[in-house]
């Protein structure tokens, strides 16, 4: 095998063309077998073997630094950088992360998760390599999997472009982000790659013109010259400036005819493409000569590729092409996906609530799958809205809605609800519009490391003004909750969030509003446990762990974070002693909220208030019950410290 002889790039520039293929057909059944046992993305890095190779056959890394956006299209890159040995531990705790790694690699420059954000470290990156700090020779940056579609990245283009850095951006352009990319930009180019097995006749004669043109501007020769045709016709006397327009305008109406995304050289990117990003020869050339190129200012290289190329599973997915898949068998396949736990939940109630409140829409960031919202888009057409991946315009683009008599509800991972903070606070809460945030993956998420756990969002949504912040323990109490939400939005905002996976079963009893409820009470307690959300399971759990030493406890299901419930409070503060527990930090968090409120009562306050929460650290990947275990979070543990507080 072709692949077993790869420790690192340059193993990989010895092979001859003819070997390139049987390597490729070798990575995707090796990603296939991996993802298969460890769970992970498996349509992105499927669909960028080929780009992948070539990107490692034409620069030299680390030398030249080639940089991820959405950093989960980047396993072939791991495998081709000498990591395919440790693919067996693929986003295990202590394996290899899921991502680009700092830690892991001197190949990997930036550990992205986050979509959008790599033109504006390729920018960075050139500017210290201009101005003499860092030797990079070229800096390639790899955006794709509907990246372009967010604002970042356009600001970062339009950076690049006027200040003519020599970026070599590379857009892996398969369509989708997670689902079908929300832009008219690839539309067409994408559309026509479809049409592809029946093109028309003015289908391959464009095709052909616009390949024709693409080698010929890619041509240094060709581009020489043509400077040199602009330098004759801007000096020629008194006409110079209308004909060095006229030439301007001709160029620009081919290229609109033949490549509509030359809106590129609008700001001052040059462009080429579409390129077939299956097909090496003709990858590496274009590289090749963007190379050359790139001397003169940053410059785009559009490539098509298919999302889950190769593996059948993956080509018939119509929702996803497997963009991310649990653990299968890879004959087979994973089984149909779709929302389970406290994400099915939430999808059932929002069809149910859209069914009773013509106001109310659904809004999602390119994550409609994933968030549960599928059914409502299939059911209310007309009022779903993905924005693609744009959290700060859905943000905004709700408050809009809101201002004019809708009811947005936002579907959104807890960790991106951080890119759009300023947008909540400043657009939303400010003006106490009736928005719904509904933010799915809160607290520890597992095997996708530091960037995709939500451990922030009751810290800093607690300190925003008027917000409501609501965690449910269970399903029932997740359905309560959007529907009171609906009428708790009429003075502004509220936050409901909860985590990825199943959901306890419930009791059939549940809260309402802005109540907490008390789920074990006591005589004579000494102890109470006060537990957001998920953690309400390990309270009860402690709470017989100490019965069995003969303490009594009480136990609250907070359920409403923000604001706290006084009367919860009242009761707490008779105890000796406070057990908050919370899976996000605990410095700031919802435990020193309680605290604070017990403090303040001037009379029968307990004597001691012990909160429990995850630590202000970079949390890595694992599996959720060993890190909270970890961070002291497990029932044993939180029993122990009350024992010992107990005295």
């Amino acid at each position: 095998m072709f692949l077993e002889t790869i420790d690192g790039p340059e193993d990989l520039r010895r092979l001859s063309p003819a070997d390139l293929p049987i390597l490729a057909d070798e990575i995707r059944e090796f990603i296939v077998d991996a993802v298969s046992q460890n769970g992970g993305h498996l349509g992105s890095n499927l669909g960028a073997v080929e780009l992948s190779i070539a990107l490692h056959r034409v620069f030299e890394s680390p030398t030249d630094a080639i940089l991820w956006d959405t950093g989960h299209q980047a396993y072939v890159h791991k495998m081709l950088t000498g990591r395919a040995t440790r693919f067996s531990e693929l986003r295990r705790a202590g394996g290899l992360s899921g991502y680009p790694s700092r830690e892991e690699s001197r190949h990997d420059f930036v550990e992205n998760s986050h979509a959008s954000t790599i033109l504006s470290y390729a920018y960075g990156l050139a500017v210290a390599r201009d101005a003499g700090t860092a030797n990079h020779r070229h800096v390639v940056a790899v955006i794709g999997d509907g990246a372009m579609t967010g604002g970042m990245a356009f600001e970062a283009l339009n950076n690049l472009g006027h200040s003519k850095r020599r970026v070599i951006i590379v857009l892996n352009d398969n369509g989708r982000s997670y689902a079908p990319t929300v832009s008219n930009l690839w539309a067409n180019v994408q559309g026509a790659d479809e049409r592809a097995n029946h093109p028309s006749i003015t289908d391959r004669i464009t095709s052909s013109l616009s390949n024709a043109l693409t080698d010929i501007r890619m041509n240094p020769v060709y581009v020489r010259r043509q400077r040199r045709i602009e330098k004759f016709l801007h000096e020629l006397p008194g006409v110079g400036n209308q004909a060095e327009r006229a030439l301007d305008a001709f160029k620009a109406g081919v290229r609109e005819f033949l490549q509509p995304p030359a809106f590129f050289e609008a700001l001052g990117v040059r462009y080429t493409g579409p390129i077939d990003g299956h097909d090496l020869s003709a990858l590496e050339d274009a590289l090749r000569k963007a190379e050359d190129l790139s001397s003169e200012g940053p410059i785009v290289v559009h490539v098509l590729t298919q999302k889950g190329r190769g593996y059948a599973p993956a080509e018939s997915d119509d929702e996803k092409h497997l963009h991310d898949a649990p653990i299968f068998d890879p004959l087979s396949g994973p089984p149909p996906s779709g929302p389970s736990g406290y994400t099915q939940a939430f999808s059932e109630s929002v069809c149910e609530l859209a069914e009773r409140d013509a106001r109310v829409v659904a809004i999602t960031a390119a994550m409609a799958g994933p968030t549960g919202l599928i059914p409502f888009q299939q059911r209310f057409p007309d009022r779903f809205f993905d924005v693609g991946i744009a959290e700060q315009h859905a943000v905004t683009a709700a408050a809009g809605m809101a201002m004019a008599g809708l009811r947005p509800v936002v579907a959104i991972y807890s960790t991106f609800l951080s890119r759009a903070w300023d947008q909540v606070v400043y657009d939303v809460a400010l003006h106490r519009l009736p928005v719904v945030f509904c933010l799915d993956r809160a607290g520890i998420t597992g095997p996708d490391g530091a960037s995709h756990h939500g451990m922030y969002d009751l810290a800093m949504l607690s300190k925003v003004p008027g917000m409501r912040v609501l965690a449910p323990s269970n399903a029932d109490e997740l359905r309560q909750m959007l529907a009171d939400a609906a009428q708790l939005a009429d003075s502004g905002p509220v936050v409901i969030r909860y985590p990825r996976g199943g959901a306890p079963v419930a009791t059939g009893i549940v809260g309402s509003g802005t109540t907490a409820r008390k789920v074990v009470d006591s005589t004579a307690a000494e102890v109470a446990i006060c537990a957001v959300g998920r953690m309400l399971e390990a309270a009860q759990d402690v709470a017989g762990k100490l019965a069995a030493d003969g303490i009594a406890s009480t136990v609250w299901d907070v359920r409403s974070c923000i604001p706290l419930d006084p009367a919860m409070i009242d009761d707490a503060s008779t105890h000796r002693v406070v057990v908050t527990l919370e899976d996000g930090i605990v410095d700031g968090g919802i435990g020193s909220s309680i605290a604070r409120a017990i403090g303040a009562r001037e009379t029968g306050a307990a004597s001691r208030v012990l909160t429990f929460g995850l630590p202000t650290v970079f949390i890595p990947y694992g599996n959720p019950d060993d890190l909270f275990t970890q961070f002291g979070l497990d029932a044993e543990s939180i029993t122990s410290s009350v024992r010992a507080a107990l005295g």
